[in-house]
């Protein structure tokens, strides 16, 4: 499945939304590849850097996640973000949404800029060593 194809697939009312932030993500991140691949049991948008997600971006019959792998491991840039999306619900590595009130671009954007310094491959492969 295309990234198109994922999002036309999405509710009407989230598909803004979602073509939105997934071109966040591919302008402020260079060093990921989208690409639509099953995680947790569902097809979603997988941001990968040399084959490791570093983020993904779904919708379920409820609402809308950004799984950010960074933030996960970055307690300090959590709360940050937590503070700024104060209509969003945070767990440890994703952020559950309803919709664009709740998930603003330009945070986002903001959030993306901050983990694109992260190099989630190299972290990774340093724990393999």
């Amino acid at each position: 499945m295309s990234i198109t194809e994922f999002i036309s697939g999405a509710p009407g009312e989230r598909q803004a939304v979602l073509t939105a932030l997934h071109e966040a993500i591919i302008a402020n991140d260079p060093t990921v590849m989208p690409v639509v691949k099953p995680m947790m049991g569902k097809e979603m948008i997988l941001y990968e850097e040399r084959s490791y997600m570093k983020y993904g971006l779904a919708t379920t019959k409820n609402h809308m996640s950004l799984h950010c792998l960074p933030m996960y491991m970055n307690p300090a840039l959590h709360q940050q973000f937590e503070k700024l999306l104060p209509d969003a619900k945070f767990q440890k590595g994703c952020i559950n949404f309803k919709d664009e009130a709740a998930m603003p671009v330009a945070v986002v954007v903001r959030l993306i800029i901050d983990c694109s310094a992260v190099s989630i491959a190299e972290m990774l492969e340093k724990r393999k060593r």
